[in-house]
């Protein structure tokens, strides 16, 4: 099966002025990147806050273009991508923030944002506009006569429901969902959650899911993503890495999440110190300050991502 999406290499700097008379310094927040995307499939890209997840929904988005590496969509490598081919492919990935309040320009009425994509986008006259907005209101859980609020007039779960059907209105084949039910009460958050999967359904969307929640990912992904200081460390099906994971930090991750079982015992692993600064990543392996298996290679060498133990891992202390 042909990917929808492939990233090689992805990575994203910024040149950051230290202070007032400091000199200006690199900041690798997504350090090189590797993965593709199927159809109809979820991958969720997880790790702390810092590791670069939403710079990789920025790149992913095209927001903001990569500094180093490759991101073919549909087989369009975005480099070579004339203007036109990049506002088709523009419509094929869009995007759902955390906030939807902030994300919803709070003078435009649900209609008129849900409209506003067809608009831009599209040929079609005010009344198929309207029409659409409207069938899609009703698709995501929202009445029609709601259609001439604005987003202050409505709740986080519902502001939420807006955000997604706003990205819908143009069809795309993939939706980046940047932690987007972190900021809704838990009963809300499962409804968005099978709102989100029933919609993959009907329409046949690829997700790429951001979330630092480990228990909406293991509901939700089909595929895993760790990240940690821009670079993954583990990457495999969510049954392998749930089950048995492999890499130090996927395995600390997993023990912070809460068990609905009581019976079973957990040991939780607490990671010592904090996440390094993106200025100057440590040497070797970006994990080993924090690393209780670390070794002398641990912090002369990087370990690249091989396959081991069902999945794919960047850690010298994992078998093969």
């Amino acid at each position: 099966m042909t990917a929808l999406l492939e990233a090689r290499d992805l990575a994203r700097f910024y040149e950051v002025k230290r202070g007032l008379f400091g000199a200006t310094g690199t900041v690798r927040a997504l350090a090189g990147v590797s993965f593709s995307l199927q159809p109809g499939k979820t991958l969720a890209v997880v790790g702390e806050s810092g590791c670069g997840k939403s710079t990789l929904a920025r790149l992913l988005t095209m927001i903001e273009p990569p500094s180093e590496g490759s991101l073919t969509i549909g087989g369009v490598d975005l480099k070579l991508a004339t203007a036109a081919q990049r506002r088709v492919l523009r419509r094929e990935i869009q995007i759902v923030f955390q906030n939807p309040y902030g994300s919803l320009n709070p003078r435009q009425t649900i209609q008129r944002a849900l409209e506003e994509p067809l608009l831009v986008n599209t040929r079609l006259s005010a009344a198929e506009r309207q029409d659409a907005a409207l069938a899609m209101m009703a698709r995501v859980g929202l009445r029609p006569d709601q259609a001439q609020r604005y987003p202050h007039m409505f709740s986080g779960g519902q502001r939420q429901r807006v955000a997604i059907a706003r990205a819908l209105m143009l069809r795309p084949k993939i939706l980046v969902l940047d932690e987007p039910v972190s900021a809704l009460d838990v009963s809300v958050r499962a409804q968005v959650l099978n709102l989100l999967g029933e919609l993959q359904q009907e329409f046949g969307l690829a997700y790429i899911f951001i979330s630092h929640d480990l228990s909406v990912v293991r509901h939700i992904a089909d595929d895993v993503m760790v990240m940690y200081l821009g670079r993954a460390v583990e990457m495999g099906s969510r049954e392998a890495l749930f089950a048995a994971p492999q890499h130090p930090y996927t395995r600390a991750l997993m023990s912070a999440t809460p068990q609905a079982d009581p019976e079973r015992v957990r040991q939780r692993i607490i990671l010592q110190g904090e996440l390094p600064s993106p200025f100057s990543p440590p040497s070797g392996c970006a994990f080993n300050p924090r690393c209780p298996l670390a070794m002398e290679v641990c912090r002369q060498e990087r370990p690249v991502l091989e396959d081991k133990q069902g999945r794919a891992v960047a850690c010298f202390a994992v078998a093969a």
